[in-house]
């Protein structure tokens, strides 16, 4: 029987500036969520980058995720407000950053809103020429107990 040694990749920690910048990419799409900004939201997606919304629709592509992007501010998201919280941070290696970040609904002055559900997001990013860029995110829909 073969035993195999499985490895911990998370226990690296990034820079503090590494630290500093991927958590400021969540910032600017906090800030794009809030001011309908559909620039800044994908900003920091890679050209081929993938989202997953939180009702389990994929996205892929800087062209698609910029219209689900303009799409969803203009629309359905117009009149919504968020704020995110990062929850975690691990490189798993330099050039790798796992994000994980809560969302909770708000009020256009930021005091949490009852809306039935939190949010979890996975952000995986890559450094690439100095720069953190997005390659994926998944969002996933946390029911809030009554």
């Amino acid at each position: 029987m073969t035993i195999n040694v499985r490895p911990q990749v998370n226990d690296r920690t990034g820079t503090e500036e590494d630290v500093a910048a991927v958590r400021q990419v969540v910032a600017d799409i906090e800030t794009a969520f809030n001011t309908n900004d559909a620039v800044l939201m994908n900003a920091h997606f890679a050209a081929d980058a993938t989202a997953t919304n939180a009702v389990g629709q994929r996205v892929r592509g800087i062209e698609a995720l910029d219209d689900a992007a303009r799409s969803g501010l203009d629309g359905f998201l117009r009149d919504q407000y968020v704020r995110y919280e990062i929850a975690d941070v691990s490189f798993p290696r330099p050039d790798t950053a796992i994000v994980h970040k809560l969302a909770t609904a708000t009020d256009e002055h930021g005091a949490p809103i009852a809306v039935g559900h939190e949010m979890i997001a996975m952000y995986v990013l890559v450094k690439e020429a100095g720069r953190w860029w997005i390659a994926a995110r998944a969002n996933t829909l946390v029911p809030r107990p009554d």
